[in-house]
């Protein structure tokens, strides 16, 4: 998709180069598994994710929460919690070389967090608490905003509002879905290019996007069959870059069971996704 403002364009790459390495407006991704389950399991999707983006070439950041508030039911698993699970993030980051992003879930955590990861990332269901914004805003921190599921791609900006009266203007996007009925998600590919005409980058979360909130009575269900369709047309429809969640056995995973994608099939959902972004940023400058 054509972005017509040249400087439109111009304030996009600087964005994309200052605060992720991302050189000519690469795509990349952001990625690992929904909750940390265990350090041993996390390094090794670490691991294996690093070494998958650097032969492809394409700008990783590593993902995993520390704690799931917004579970479905009480007996669900959470995470190791805030202190042990920014200890084994902050671990991975400083023998692996990568960038980490983690939620947050308060201003204390987003405070606490900021000294240890390289983005702050908040939640779909918390995007409109001021409180949070601000805090996360004034780490100076990346900030990476879900947008939650009951929103439309409009109101994007009151969000971003919040977080650039704190002085930080270093703002990503991700779209995840909108509620369709009960238990369902929409992905509407002009969501991406309204975000886009913020100037901040937009990215598309394939796996939550598949989701199917509280679907299964105690716990969400999803429809895993649908990612790659929705990675491919989201990246066709101008995003910058895709967030994924992912596990080497999805269905023993102890959170999105239902969502997240396969470990031993993102290279090649990557190569995909990769020529297909690099079709339309050169017809896009055409």
């Amino acid at each position: 998709m054509k972005i017509k403002n040249s400087s439109l364009k111009k304030q996009l790459k600087v964005k994309l180069i200052k605060f992720f390495n991302i050189t000519n407006n690469d795509f990349f991704l952001i990625a690992g598994p929904c909750v940390i389950e265990d350090e041993d399991i996390t390094f090794k999707i670490a691991i294996k994710l690093k070494e998958i983006t650097e032969k492809l070439s394409i700008p990783f950041i590593f993902k995993s929460s520390y704690d799931k508030a917004n579970r479905t039911s009480i007996k669900s698993y959470r995470g190791p919690g805030l202190k042990k699970g920014i200890k084994i993030l902050s671990i991975i980051r400083q023998k692996l070389k990568i960038p980490i992003l983690t939620d947050v879930h308060s201003p204390d955590e987003a405070r606490f967090a900021a000294k240890y990861v390289d983005v702050l990332q908040i939640p779909a269901f918390l995007c409109r608490q001021t409180d949070i914004l601000l805090a996360a805003g004034k780490t100076g921190k990346p900030v990476n905003i879900k947008k939650g599921q009951f929103l439309s791609p409009y109101e994007i900006k009151n969000i971003i509002e919040k977080i650039k009266s704190t002085g930080n203007n270093n703002i990503l996007l991700t779209e995840r879905g909108y509620i369709f009925g009960y238990n369902n998600l929409v992905v509407d590919l002009k969501s991406i290019y309204y975000m886009k005409q913020t100037g901040y980058p937009v990215i598309i979360d394939v796996t939550h996007s598949v989701q199917r909130p509280g679907g299964a009575g105690i716990q969400s269900g999803g429809d895993r069959e649908y990612i790659e369709t929705i990675a491919k047309g989201c990246v066709a429809a101008g995003a910058y870059g895709v967030f994924m969640e992912v596990h080497p056995k999805p269905e023993k995973a102890l959170s999105d069971s239902a969502v997240q994608y396969p470990l031993n099939k993102v290279e090649k959902l990557l190569r995909e996704l990769k020529r297909i972004y690099e079709v339309v940023k050169y017809t896009s400058v055409c």
